[in-house]
């Protein structure tokens, strides 16, 4: 009986031996992959997710992602699943049908923001130039090709001046490019490519900046003054190396704004409510005039505490508001605007010359092909440097994309930070001043023939604004304004 288990024993182990030799043989027997036996293909699942698998979605956004982008989340192959698909949900012609089936009311606040439609700038920039009529959006400048001064005008606003808005992705520069519509501001991008589905409550100073760079206000705030364009006026002069150029110009570094450096962002003044629904335009006085007693100032993030002013900042930082004490703000502070002794510095780009040309002799501009556009850099780039064929002399509208022939080329006679212009504006308070609309333009067709030089507006250019480079007034803030202030007749003394 015992040789009897024994047997038993030994012969289960020898099937098992077997059946896994013969296993073995069987992977062996498996022919490699080769063009005439491929690869079994495992059949692809249906659903976005299946092949967009990095994809990670925001607590408050936990979605189909066809209630965005549309398609079929039901469909296995590419052609069927992206069929009726919006790549740009967030867009302008999308944000209402998209977003706004959540967020009505904000959609609808921001479409209305003089922030979207842009109409103020357009509409001073026209009226400048002798426009009679008014128009409520960007959108609605004319694109008529007629060869009147004012059709250059509008040529000019869609295809060089308005390029960072919400219409547009950017400039292809990497602080620049970014996503349009809502995603302008509640979407990270970073080298132009969009770094997750995770949106942003509330935009940081990255999103700002990518619009209010290039000397408009916004840039000072953080200190940055473009380099001229002319080469002789940017560095480095001499490299081997790879630079970056993340804005399209170099830059100087002067002094930030001592807000920035105390650490407020943008929107802890300029809130996005504030932005889409136009209320009460702020100043410095809005906080800093605030004493005990007085009703709070229009901003959520500030609150009285014993009697002191506090903002708490988007990290959660608390700044105690100053108060004003010096005697100068009682003497003065009805007649004279904050920045005429806190700024620090201010733009000074005058005058602004843009020429449109459908020329193909491109030599001239060697010197100048940094043009703050990366349109116009590569046009200039490759017709200059290489031996591909040559590109036409053509220029995309920054409203709707279309191609038209002439390309818009930029210069300044000087750019100047220092002497800040001071001077009183119409309402009778003393402000800074800068060449804003101070503007010459000239347009040459093909054969080069001169179809308009020189073409300026209305008076000087320019308009009051508010740099934002606060620091302290120093000793001799006086001298700033002191010749705008009437003469004083000494009393007479009686006999």
């Amino acid at each position: 009986m015992m040789r009897y288990k024994y047997f038993l024993i030994l012969l289960s182990a020898a099937i098992l031996l077997w059946g896994c030799k013969d296993e073995q043989a069987q992977q062996v027997s498996v022919p490699a992959a080769s063009d005439d036996n491929p690869s079994p293909v495992t059949a692809r699942q249906p659903g976005c997710i299946n092949c967009h698998t990095d994809i990670v979605l925001d607590q408050s956004h936990t979605l189909p992602c066809t209630q965005c982008h549309r398609g079929n989340n039901l469909a296995a192959d590419k052609l069927s699943a992206h069929q009726d698909f919006i790549a740009a949900p967030a867009a302008p012609e999308n944000m209402a049908e998209t977003c706004g089936t959540c967020h009505p009311q904000q959609v609808q606040n921001c479409t209305d923001s003089v922030h979207f439609t842009l109409k103020n700038e357009v509409n001073l920039t026209r009226k400048h130039f002798g426009a009679e009529t008014a128009l409520q959006s960007l959108t609605q400048i004319p694109t008529d090709n007629d060869d009147s001064a004012f059709a250059l005008v509008d040529d000019m606003l869609r295809r060089r001046c308005l390029r960072c808005h919400v219409y547009s992705s950017g400039d292809d520069y990497p602080y620049i490019s970014r996503g349009k519509g809502c995603a302008a501001c509640h979407l990270q991008f970073t080298g132009g490519s969009l770094q997750g589905h995770t949106f942003l409550q509330a935009p940081g100073d990255w999103q700002c900046i990518s619009c209010h760079y290039a000397n408009h206000v916004g840039a000072d705030y953080y200190g940055q003054y473009e380099h001229d364009f002319n080469w002789e006026y940017r560095t480095p002069y001499v490299t081997t190396e790879p630079f970056l150029r993340p804005y399209g110009v170099e830059l100087h570094d002067l002094v930030p704004d001592i807000h920035q450096q105390k650490g407020l962002i943008c929107i802890d003044c300029h809130s996005g409510t504030s932005l889409k629904t136009g209320a009460e335009r702020l100043s410095c006085s809005t906080c800093h005039q605030w004493q005990p007693g007085d009703a709070k100032p229009p901003l959520a993030n500030l609150e009285v505490r014993e009697g002191t002013l506090v903002l708490t900042d988007k990290s959660g930082g608390e700044h105690t508001v100053s108060a004003m004490q010096h005697p100068a703000h009682e003497k003065y502070g009805k007649e004279v605007a904050c920045q005429v002794c806190h700024g620090q510095w201010a733009f000074n780009d005058s005058s602004t010359h843009l020429l449109r040309s459908e020329s193909d002799d491109y030599d001239p501009m060697e010197r100048l092909t940094v043009q703050s556009s990366s349109w116009v850099e590569h046009v200039l780039e490759h017709n200059l440097y290489s031996d591909e064929d040559e590109i036409d002399p053509v220029m995309a509208d920054g409203i709707s994309g279309q191609v038209r022939p002439g390309i818009w080329y930029k210069g300044y006679t000087q750019r100047r930070w220092e002497d800040m212009i001071i001077r009183r504006d119409i309402d009778g308070i003393i402000k800074v001043f800068r060449p804003i609309l101070d503007l010459h333009l000239s347009a040459i067709d093909e054969d080069e023939e001169v179809l308009f030089d020189n073409l300026k507006g209305n008076g000087d250019g320019l308009l009051p604004y508010t740099p934002h480079t606060t620091g302290p007034a120093g000793l001799f803030y006086l001298r700033r304004f002191s010749h705008l202030l009437p003469e004083t007749t000494p009393a007479s003394t009686s006999p």
